[in-house]
């Protein structure tokens, strides 16, 4: 909804503002050319602005030009779009190649030779100029909630397929099929993390130029180490579950590889493990809120128990591989792809963030706080000095 407002606003403003400076007839160039520039971001509007506008000149001129010896034709439209397209190429436009025909073709529709060439490429620069303002003096806000949730829905994802895979391997053998179904939900989760990633860019670049900025406290740094800690530990799952998928049966079997003892400790560590994920999400969120919430502990103590259920399960799988020759393939692999998706989870790294994160604050405490605090000094330093010179105590 804020979009469609600004997006809008700002088209209508170009519009209205071309209709007061020219006289005579006009066209919506000013408010294509506005709707073009006006992006999400400040930064993007300044440096794509420019880009943005020789798109649109481009097609504005070939279209002029074009339009002052033929009309509208089949073959006079393919001159100007296949034109447009060789000099956007020469221009090196890039994305915004695509920008230059379109505006070629709006102008070239009905009316268009009625309008001076000098008067829309006046109407232009007007679109452009009111495009980049509107992102300058009325900025987007911070998508701050969005990227916490984000990252957050990330680790609980990952927790979910951890569970669903050890409540299965707890039910019944695993088979390669089931095993594959885990590694597709994996790849589902990798697209949630590619999306968090990129609301932490867009934060990063609205905070260029951006008024708002400010107020807003700086928490990349803590969602993008805790998104890259969850995707080093998503990578070792999806490490974990391609291994079981190469040694699962096609078909339901007892003799799956694992036996019912290692298949029940296995269960009980991925669930171990599954915690872990999902309280290092809640630690990410508190440190991006800044809130108090107790979440160290509960991530210690799932740490602790992915520990203990680690050595169990190593235990049962360091058996005689005279015995238990499926599991001789297995037992190495499996416990180092475990280990690296708990790895990342540590909270050394967590801690010294968050006071990174604390300092900050600190630093941009108010003028206020601080100016009141040299005055209360200032005033026991007068009124130890009074008492002093009194002959009173100092």
């Amino acid at each position: 909804m804020t979009t469609t407002v600004r997006l809008t606003t700002a088209a209508v403003l170009a519009y209205l503002i071309t209709v007061w400076l020219i006289t005579g007839p006009v066209d919506l160039t000013c408010a294509l050319t506005a709707l073009l520039v006006t992006q999400t971001s400040a930064r993007s509007s300044l440096r794509m602005g420019v880009v943005r506008v020789g798109a649109v000149l481009t097609g504005v001129l070939v279209a002029i030009g074009v339009s002052t010896w033929v009309g509208l034709t089949w073959w006079s439209l393919a001159v100007v779009i296949a034109l447009s397209l060789v000099l956007a190429a020469f221009l090196r436009l890039g994305d915004q190649a695509l920008e230059t025909p379109i505006s070629a073709m709006l102008i070239l529709a009905v009316g268009g030779q009625e309008i001076a060439a000098e008067t829309r490429v006046f109407t232009t620069l007007i679109g452009a100029g009111v495009g980049m303002s509107f992102n300058l003096l009325l900025p987007p806000r911070l998508p701050v909630g969005t990227a916490v949730r984000q990252v957050r829905d990330v680790a609980i994802a990952e927790a979910g397929s951890l569970r669903e895979a050890g409540w299965s391997m707890m039910q019944r053998p695993v088979t390669r099929g089931e095993v594959a179904t885990w590694l597709d939900t994996v790849r589902d989760i990798s697209g949630i993390a590619r999306l968090a990633h990129g609301t932490v860019s867009t934060i990063e670049e609205l905070r260029h130029l951006n008024t708002r900025s400010p107020s807003t406290p700086r928490v990349e740094p803590i969602l993008r180490s805790g998104l890259d800690a969850l995707e080093r530990s998503l990578y070792a799952v999806r490490g974990l579950y391609f291994l079981m998928h190469e040694e699962a049966p096609e078909i339901s079997t007892l003799d799956d590889g694992y036996g019912d003892d290692v298949r029940f400790a296995f269960a009980v560590l991925l669930e171990h493990v599954a915690d872990s994920v999902e309280s290092f999400g809640a630690l990410v969120q508190a440190d991006a809120e800044g809130s108090d919430d107790q979440v160290n502990e509960s991530l210690a103590t799932s740490l602790d128990a992915s520990g203990e259920a680690m050595a169990i399960l190593t235990e049962l799988l360091m058996v005689d591989p005279r015995d238990e020759t499926s599991l001789w393939l297995l037992r190495g692999s499996i416990l180092v792809a475990v280990r690296q998706a708990v790895e990342p989870l540590r909270l050394q790294d967590r801690a010294r963030l968050r006071t990174e994160r604390d300092s900050r604050r600190k630093m941009s405490r108010p003028v206020g706080v601080v100016a009141r605090g040299v005055a209360h000094h200032g005033n026991r330093l007068r009124r130890r000095a009074s008492g002093a010179g009194r002959g009173g105590p100092p």
